[in-house]
């Protein structure tokens, strides 16, 4: 089994789900270091394999901010079909902070348009840690504040609390 990351990286890929597997449980055993495979790994998370998507999540977990290089294709993970991956790209936007600002289109749209309880949560919660570049989500959040789910109507407020300071 390779254990440099980008060979990590072509293993999520390959066709023997043992062998994604395999590859993503290195990478979780990296922790911050794995930092380079935080797409694919994003992307893992949308797996048919369930132990891949589970070893994707758990490296994820231990990933802390990804690279500002990044950006773009964790914001356009944001409209992938599948929740987990969708969510986990608004998680890692999130861990970006200030740094994520050009993405704040994206998580408002995901906020406003994604038919997932969990995305639009976790955009509102990326939308606050990205605090006042995130100005131009503050509409798009005052409508969740008020819309009819709690959890994220919470998660709005506190975003924008985070936003306007």
């Amino acid at each position: 089994m390779p254990t440099d990351i980008p060979q990590l990286i072509a293993a999520l890929a390959a066709a023997d789900p043992a062998e994604r597997a395999r590859a993503a449980e290195q990478l979780a055993s990296l922790g911050p270091e794995a930092r380079a495979a935080a797409v694919p790994l994003v992307q893992a998370c949308g797996d048919l394999e369930e132990a891949v998507r589970e070893w994707a999540v758990a490296a994820l977990e231990e990933l802390g901010p990804p690279s500002v290089t990044d950006l773009d294709a964790l914001a356009s993970l944001l409209r992938d079909q599948n929740a987990d991956v969708g969510y986990w790209a608004a998680t890692l936007l999130g861990r970006l902070g200030e740094d994520a600002g050009p993405a704040v289109p994206a998580l408002a749209a995901a906020l406003s348009g994604s038919t997932d309880v969990s995305i639009r949560q976790r955009a509102a919660w990326a939308l606050g840690k990205i605090g006042p570049p995130a100005t131009g989500a503050l509409d798009t959040l005052r409508r969740a504040a008020d819309g009819n789910d709690p959890r994220l109507a919470r998660l709005a407020g506190r975003a924008i609390e985070q936003i306007t300071g």
